[in-house]
């Protein structure tokens, strides 16, 4: 792991656990739970937030506040906003996409939940997504919650990655065996 992305992780992880400790104690986690999703989609979908956390540009007064107003304008709880605005005046906000991962695994320990990350070639239908999610329950023996991506270079299958186990059942991969062994004959 490089450096950088460490400090990131232990940064986030400081604020995540105290902010997940505050929201529990205040009834609060669905309220957080709602931000998080506000605020991963606003990070994959916005250059421009992306560069206010990032860029050095802006002075610490500037980030935090626009990140006040940008919370009030998405509707986020007062503890995210605060947050938001505390990590600004810190110059902490780059550490915001490594938060949401953070806050997510306190959430999911929480609730017994895994995550798994599952890429597919074609979206799946949400009886297929449930019907996924039953048997990697019964596999894990905890609730899962579905990651969903598409990636059309699989051609078809799915790789499901929860926790350490990785299963690769792509049409890609199969190729790409088949190609191996080809060349290992040859």
């Amino acid at each position: 792991m490089s450096e950088p992305v460490s400090i990131s992780s232990g940064i986030a992880q400081r604020y995540a656990t105290a902010v997940f400790e505050l929201a529990k104690d205040g009834n609060s986690i669905a309220a957080l739970e709602s931000d998080l999703d506000a605020l991963s989609s606003v990070v994959a979908e916005s250059a421009e937030f992306r560069d206010l956390i990032t860029s050095p540009v802006y002075s610490r007064e500037d980030q935090t506040k626009a990140i006040g107003a940008l919370s009030e304008k998405m509707g986020l709880s007062t503890l995210t906003g605060n947050t938001l605005q505390l990590m600004g005046t810190k110059r902490r906000l780059f550490a915001v996409p490594q938060l949401i991962g953070a806050l997510r695994a306190l959430i999911a320990e929480d609730k017994g939940e895994v995550t798994a990350d599952v890429t597919a070639a074609s979206k799946l239908t949400a009886a297929q997504e449930k019907a996924l999610a039953d048997v990697l329950a019964k596999s894990v023996g905890k609730d899962v919650k579905i990651n969903m991506s598409v990636d059309e270079k699989l051609i078809g299958g799915l790789v499901v990655k929860v926790g350490s186990r990785m299963i690769d059942t792509s049409i890609r991969a199969k190729l790409n065996s088949l190609q191996n062994s080809m060349k290992e004959v040859g």
